[in-house]
C-alpha cells in the first residue's frame, strides 16, 4: 500500500493538557500553547490527549473539549492528530468517532496495555478501528508502557490498511523497524526524540516528540538537514540537542514539561493524580539540561 511518505509533516508534539490552579480544563490555555507550538516551536502536528497529554486522568468529555479547541486555534495550518488509544476496542472506536466529528486530521491509537492481548488480538483492535472511521491512523508501538509490542509480521499486515498509514516508534529495536520500513510504506516516527536521527537513517520520517515543546526549532531543523543530504549539521543538532532530548525523561516526561512551561509563563499549570508536580530540585535539573542544548527555561 502506498501512502504518503509524511502523512503528518516531519515534526508533531505530544502536547501536554494545560489545567488551571484548581485542576480542571483551561481551555484557553490549550489553544495558546497550540498556537505557542505550531508557531515559535515549527511543529507540523500536535498530538492531543496522547499519554503526555495526561489522557488516562481526563475524561471523554474533556477530551473532545480540548480538541475542538486546538483544531479552532491551529487546524487551519497545522494537522491535529487525536488520542484515542485505550485498551477497549469498543471504547477507542467510541474515541475515534467523537475525534474524527471534532475535527481531527488523524488518530493515534496505542496497542492495548495491561491486559496483553495476542498478536491476533492486536491485529483486530487496530484493524477494527480503522474500519470505523475515515481518517488515517499512527499506531503507537511502545511495549515498555504497553507490555504488548506489535511484531514485524503484525505490522506488514496492519499496513495492508488503507487507512492505517504511520507509525510512532517507541519499541527501541531499529533492526525491527527496518524490517518493517523495507517491506512496507508505512511512515515511522520516532516516539523517543533521542532516537529520532538513527530512524531518520533507516527510513523514517519524523518526530513525535515531548522535549519539543522546547527543543522543536533543533529538532525540525535536524530532519531537514538530514533530508538536505548534510549528515554531519544533523549530526552535529542532534548532538546539540541530546541533553534535552535526554534530560526530559529523567522523570515523567510530562511532569517536566509542565514545569518548564510554567517556568516561561506558557500555559501548562499542574499534573493530576498519580503525577505529582516536579520538585525544585527536577526543575533546576531541567534548566541544567537545558542549558546544555542552548536553551533558556
Amino acid at each position: 500500500m502506498t501512502h504518503d511518505p509524511r502523512p503528518f509533516g516531519r515534526l508533531l508534539t505530544a502536547m501536554v493538557t494545560p489545567f488551571t490552579r484548581d485542576g480542571s480544563l483551561d481551555i484557553e490555555g490549550a489553544a495558546r500553547l497550540a498556537v505557542h507550538l505550531v508557531d515559535e516551536q515549527r511543529n507540523d502536528a500536535l498530538v492531543i490527549s496522547g499519554t503526555t497529554g495526561e489522557s488516562p486522568t481526563t475524561t471523554d468529555a474533556e477530551k473532545e473539549t480540548l480538541l475542538r479547541a486546538v483544531v479552532e486555534a491551529v487546524g487551519d495550518r497545522a494537522r491535529v492528530v487525536a488520542g484515542v488509544g485505550t485498551n477497549n476496542t469498543a471504547h477507542t472506536i467510541e474515541l475515534a468517532h467523537t475525534a474524527e466529528k471534532a475535527g481531527a486530521h488523524g488518530l493515534l491509537v496505542v496497542t492495548p496495555y495491561y491486559n496483553k492481548p495476542p498478536q491476533a488480538g492486536v491485529l483486530r483492535h487496530f484493524r477494527e478501528v480503522a474500519d470505523a472511521v475515515g481518517l488515517p491512523i499512527m499506531a503507537y508501538d511502545i511495549p515498555h508502557r504497553a507490555g504488548t509490542a506489535i511484531t514485524t509480521e503484525t505490522m506488514v499486515r496492519l499496513a495492508e490498511h488503507e487507512r492505517i498509514v504511520a507509525v510512532k516508534d517507541a519499541k527501541g529495536d531499529l533492526i525491527a523497524s527496518s524490517w518493517v520500513l523495507s517491506r512496507t510504506g508505512l511512515a515511522y516516527y520516532s516516539g523517543d526524540d533521542a532516537a529520532t536521527l538513527p530512524l531518520l537513517a533507516i527510513g523514517g520520517v519524523g518526530l513525535v516528540g515531548t522535549s519539543s515543546h522546547f527543543t522543536g526549532v533543533l529538532a525540525k531543523n535536524m530532519i531537514e538537514t538530514w533530508e538536505r543530504g548534510d549528515t554531519a549539521g544533523a549530526l552535529s543538532l542532534h548532538r546539540t540537542a541530546l541533553p534535552l532530548f535526554t534530560g526530559i525523561f529523567r522523570s515523567p516526561g510530562t511532569m517536566l514539561v509542565k514545569a518548564g512551561l510554567n517556568a516561561l509563563g506558557l500555559p501548562a499549570g499542574p499534573v493530576r493524580s498519580p503525577l505529582v508536580d516536579a520538585s525544585d530540585e527536577e526543575l533546576n535539573q531541567l534548566r541544567q539540561d537545558a542549558a546544555a542544548a542552548g536553551i533558556v527555561l
